[in-house]
């Protein structure tokens, strides 16, 4: 029996790496999808085995073209996780248009493109897992992301409309938020940020990347099939919804 193929954007660096590496683990083939950093991207298939494709998310047409050489590669796609992001973090009265729309086409655009296109063989086929990753900030807002918040909380009601949609084909679509995580971001702040940060998080620490990945790997497999819909938050108890 062939392994399912799973997806994962911005899969070869930090939360989507540990993704990644947890689905390997559970027996998935997996294709991580990198945009920029091709160091990192060969990194990633040399320590993992994991195959990677370079693709620009926020294109309808790279998209198209992307996952179906995916697909002829290496079979059907029956877990889709979008994790691919970016900031460009500013005050709304000082953000330049540039700023907004990248951030808004990579972070939520990305997903229409994506699910609209392995979403017609998830169909076909009854069976799909899309796991969106959202954030923390998208459901409380956060100071200098307008543009970012304003995304990730598009990725909430975008999965609950698309669970809505899907759950009649035996296809699951739920989002994750998690809160601070101990990345190469957070790990670029200064101490007192970081410090401070800490302070208003209940569990006093930040998350691991392997934490996030856990709950994708549950949301992955057969034991999550009633779940769909939902919004899962990791954050240590810094946000409760």
């Amino acid at each position: 029996m062939s392994k399912k193929l799973a997806i994962v954007t911005g899969g070869t660096r930090g939360i989507g790496a540990s993704i990644s590496k947890a689905l390997i683990a559970d027996g998935f083939e997996v294709a991580a999808i990198y945009h920029g950093n091709i160091d990192a991207a060969n990194a990633f298939k040399a320590e993992t085995g994991g195959h990677i494709y370079k693709v620009d998310v926020a294109s309808f047409a790279d998209v198209r073209a992307g996952v179906e050489q995916i697909e002829k590669d290496l079979g059907p796609v029956s877990v889709l996780v979008n994790n691919a992001g970016i900031t460009k973090d500013s005050m709304l009265h000082k953000m330049e248009e540039d700023a907004w729309h990248a951030v808004i086409e990579t972070n939520l655009t990305s997903c229409f493109n994506m699910c609209r296109a392995v979403i017609g063989g998830m169909r076909e086929r009854s069976f799909g897992r899309v796991i969106n990753i959202s954030s923390i900030n998208g459901q409380k807002g956060q100071l200098g992301q307008t543009n970012y918040s304003a995304a990730k909380a598009g990725i909430i009601g975008f999965t609950k409309a698309l669970a809505l949609e899907s759950a009649a084909k035996g296809i699951t679509v739920n989002a994750i938020c998690p809160g601070y995580i101990e990345t190469e971001m957070t790990g670029a702040m200064k101490q007192e940020v970081l410090d401070g940060i800490i302070r208003s998080i209940p569990a006093a620490r930040m998350g691991k990347p392997s934490e996030i990945a856990d709950i994708v790997a549950f949301l992955a497999s057969d034991k999550a099939a009633f779940i769909t819909g939902s919004t899962l938050t990791a954050n240590g108890g810094q946000y409760m919804a």
